[in-house]
């Protein structure tokens, strides 16, 4: 089959760029290796599944008294809420490119052949033989796994992915990795009731953040349960119990289920990249310029296989930078600004631009405002008053440099921050704006008065 476009991967950019072509006229070959996969890690077993699980989950932390056969019940019901709230956006994603005539869906993993052909072994059998002017690459990522013995091939130990699809809920839940999969998924697995240890092998806890910021963050999720070991040298698993080594002396934990939250890893092993003339990272990413060309000329990367940021609103901006090269645009990655970032835990963290630490390494003239939590009259509202606000101004242009969020609502405030830090404007913007009641956005008149 003969197309204008390949695009491999039905992840956020693979398919918005099918639709934006297919209406400019392109024929398009869309291949997925799952049909559990339309639309992508968000839709399916990222974003999406774990935010429905966190809402159910805040959902049954308000009966903290049901005994934990209820609690588990709620689990169960939550799994299967998750379930519909996938399967119908998955459903969506396919007919909408579905009905598009010149759109051609493979369901089948995609290997190059040259750097003009895709050779597709069809999930049903057979194989499909396509060529392509321009071919995208958007396989995505999957979960790393760590070479601990005895965790391979465990039925005890899960990654994000699997886990948020075990409908029963695990007494004892031990986390392999204190990031912030880890945070998102021992805040959810703690409301939901189970008992949860998260174990680091690092010394630091979340060492991207400000250590106000970290320390705040451990003090909630401990304070709320969960416990967290740092500096654990894992040393083996057997079924569901971690043997690990502390400060010299041997220790284990014992539980029902482990998740492995260690990371995730560009998904190219199985593209043959080479033989299209396509170069890997040292990490195994395809490697891409600003403008997302890989080094074959005709072929790009987009989304987490390109070695860039593990967002799919990153991935959403990677189809506009490509979708500008295809139609003679000049958009690249070098137009990105203050991406942000946030942390579904309880409480939510979201962050934007530079941190405190990294104002001052770079020696620049800040004052530093914070704001308790507390001190918002809609949080005393929502009765969700731990953490603060945090913004870091220059002292003399009054430029916002960077804000960490830690309070209710954070994920919705730090797109407002990144606004005016994009425009250029003055602190003053937000302190002097007229905001709804009781929100947690108006907090940025007293934030940014201080």
């Amino acid at each position: 089959m003969k197309v204008n476009t390949i695009i491999i991967g039905f992840g956020k950019a693979g398919k918005t760029l099918a639709g934006a072509l297919a209406k400019k006229g392109e024929t398009v070959a869309l291949v997925e290796k799952s049909r559990g996969m339309y639309g992508g890690t968000c839709i399916n077993v990222g974003c999406i599944p774990s935010k429905s699980l966190v809402t159910s989950a805040a959902e049954a932390a308000a009966h903290p008294d049901d005994s934990f056969e209820e609690k588990a019940q709620r689990y169960t019901r939550a799994i299967e809420e998750k379930r519909r709230v996938t399967g119908f956006l998955r459903e969506k994603n396919y007919g909408k490119l579905n009905q598009l005539s010149n759109v051609t869906i493979l369901d089948g993993t995609g290997r190059f052949v040259s750097a003009n052909q895709v050779e597709v072994a069809l999930t049903d059998g057979g194989t499909e033989r396509l060529e392509g002017d321009k071919i995208v690459i958007n396989t995505g990522a999957t979960p790393v796994q760590l070479g601990i013995p005895g965790l391979a091939g465990n039925p005890k130990v899960y990654t994000s992915e699997s886990l948020m699809d075990e409908p029963v809920l695990p007494k004892r839940l031990t986390l392999i990795g204190a990031g912030y999969i880890g945070m998102e998924f021992a805040s959810m697995y703690t409301n939901f009731g189970a008992k949860v240890t998260v174990m680091e092998g690092g010394d630091i806890f979340l060492p991207r953040e400000d250590r106000d910021v970290a320390e705040a963050i451990y003090e909630i999720m401990t304070r709320r349960g969960v416990n967290i070991v740092m500096g654990a040298k894992i040393e083996k698993i057997e079924g569901s119990t971690v043997y690990y080594e502390d400060n010299g002396e041997k220790k284990k934990v014992e539980g029902d289920a482990i998740l492995a939250a260690t990371g995730r890893r560009p998904n190219t092993d199985d593209l043959d990249a080479e033989k299209a003339g396509v170069a890997l990272t040292p990490r195994g990413a395809v490697q891409v310029d600003e403008l997302l060309r890989t080094t074959a000329p005709n072929i790009w990367a987009a989304g987490d296989v390109n070695g860039g940021l593990q967002f799919t609103f990153v991935s959403l901006d990677d189809y506009r930078v490509i979708l500008s090269q295809l139609t003679g645009g000049s958009r690249s990655r070098e137009d990105r600004k203050n991406v942000p970032y946030s942390v579904f835990m309880d409480t939510p963290l979201a962050r934007v631009g530079l941190s405190e630490k990294e104002a001052a390494d770079q020696g620049l003239p800040v004052r530093i405002l914070k704001l308790p939590a507390a001190a918002v009259p809609k949080a005393q509202v929502l009765r969700k008053t731990d953490g603060f606000l945090k913004a870091i101004v220059h002292e003399k242009t009054g430029e916002i440099l960077g804000a960490a969020l830690l309070c209710p609502e954070a994920y919705e405030m730090i797109n407002l921050i990144k606004l005016a830090m994009d425009s250029g404007a003055s602190y003053t913007v937000l302190r002097d704006q007229i905001y709804t009641h009781p929100t947690m956005t108006e907090a940025f008149n007293d934030l940014f008065s201080l």
